[in-house]
């Protein structure tokens, strides 16, 4: 699987998803711009000594990232979806994309691909899910359907 996310702001949140590609075996895309520097001591912190299990591939756009993986399924995490996480079948090799911590997904991003939205339930009164949260959740509900390949 792929985790891409698309201009993250938050480096502890990044950190940690970093370290759950590297326990995955996931590879993990990361949208610029970023909303800090990559030698930010809270993203290598939260990153713990994992950086060299992960797969970092780095986009300077989504525009650059959607050619390079044309024909690559994709997967929208947002709270606008309708159907949940839960209730899809993930492909292999799939791209788990989720957007900015304080603004999700960008509409012309989403607008693009209106049959591959999903979303995380939650309460109503609740923004959102925590971001490395939310990735684990959803990576997870991925590799559960594909019967957790090379995990013990």
């Amino acid at each position: 699987m792929n985790i891409v996310l698309v201009e993250p702001e938050i480096p502890a949140n990044t950190g940690n998803i970093a370290r759950t590609c590297a326990v995955t075996g996931t590879a993990l895309h990361l949208i610029k711009p970023l909303g800090f520097s990559t030698e930010d001591k809270y993203l290598k912190r939260a990153g713990l000594d994992y950086w060299s299990l992960v797969e970092i591939i780095y986009h300077d756009s989504f525009a650059d990232f959607a050619r390079r993986y044309k024909g690559g399924r994709f997967y929208f995490a947002t709270t606008k979806a309708s159907s949940f996480y839960s209730e899809v079948t993930y492909e292999t090799g799939g791209f788990l994309i989720f957007g900015r911590e304080t603004r999700g997904l960008p509409p012309e991003i989403l607008g693009g691909y209106p049959g591959a939205q999903i979303r995380v339930p939650m309460i109503s009164e609740a923004r959102s899910l925590n971001l490395a949260n939310s990735v684990a959740v959803v990576l997870y509900e991925a590799l559960r359907q594909q019967g957790f390949p090379r995990l013990r």
